[in-house]
Order: structure tokens, then C-alpha cells, then sequence
């Protein structure tokens, strides 16, 4: 597995993972909300600053994107789930704290942030966009 910077020729295939990842960890989604962060990440991800897990094909396996320390998003195709692509992908953010939300329903990530040092500190009731998926913020300083 190699990280790289992402190209636009990645578009559809990081689409791709996005989708598989949240059908396959966000079940608590209302699918007419699916839909509409689908077509909201199309917008947003060209202009995100993204890195890209790949594997020996060139084939991404996984993204991160992130400003400074700031997680906006991570998510690794559920075929190669329990592989270390999130954790190469999390440790490639060079930052000395790093902070993220990740959704409350989706037990899994959180308990896969906790395993890596992240700690709650604090909540929100609804996402960003106001809609009724609490959120946990998180935050991780990484020793020198």
C-alpha cells in the first residue's frame, strides 16, 4: 500500500468507497439524506486537500482528508477494512493534534478512534447540517 495525493481522475472511485463505507457503517442514515451527502462529497471532494491509499495497482483502497489537523473526512472501502489503510491514512496527517466528529450512531468508528488515542471532548445533537445524527467531537495530541 502506497498514500498519495489525490487526482481528479480519482473522483468516481473515491465516491465509490464513500458509498460502500457508509452503507456498510452508517445504517442509522435516512437514505433520501444518503443522497443527498453523496451529491454534497461530489462538490466537495475535488476541493479538499485528500490524501489516497492505494494499493499495489494504483487502486484506492481508502481517503482522508484533512485541513492542518482537522479531519474533514476518512473512510476505506469495507473490502479492505481490518488491512491498516485508515491507520496509514490517520498517521500520514502530519499535525500534533488532530481533531475530527465522527457520528454517534456509528459505534465502530468511535471505538476505532478511541483505539487510537482520540478522546471525547464534547457533543453535538445534530450533524453540520442540522440534521438528527449526533455527533462526538474528538481530539488526539500525539506525543513528540
Amino acid at each position: 500500500m502506497q498514500l498519495r495525493d489525490a487526482v481528479p481522475d480519482d473522483l468516481e472511485a473515491l465516491v465509490g468507497i464513500w458509498r460502500r463505507a457508509v452503507e456498510a457503517t452508517h445504517h442509522f442514515l435516512d437514505p433520501a439524506h444518503l443522497e443527498e451527502f453523496q451529491a454534497q462529497l461530489r462538490t466537495h471532494l475535488p476541493r479538499a486537500a485528500a490524501r489516497v491509499a492505494v494499493g499495489p495497482d494504483d487502486r484506492p483502497l481508502g481517503f482522508l482528508a484533512a485541513r492542518g489537523g482537522e479531519i474533514d473526512m476518512l473512510f476505506v472501502d469495507p473490502a479492505a477494512h481490518g488491512r491498516g489503510v485508515g491507520t496509514a491514512l490517520l498517521d500520514d496527517v502530519r499535525a500534533p493534534i488532530l481533531t475530527l466528529d465522527v457520528n454517534e450512531q456509528n459505534e465502530s468508528a468511535w471505538a476505532w478512534y478511541r483505539r487510537r488515542g482520540f478522546v471525547e471532548t464534547g457533543r453535538a445533537e445534530t450533524d453540520a447540517d442540522g440534521l438528527p445524527y449526533p455527533l462526538i467531537h474528538l481530539r488526539r495530541v500525539t506525543p513528540p
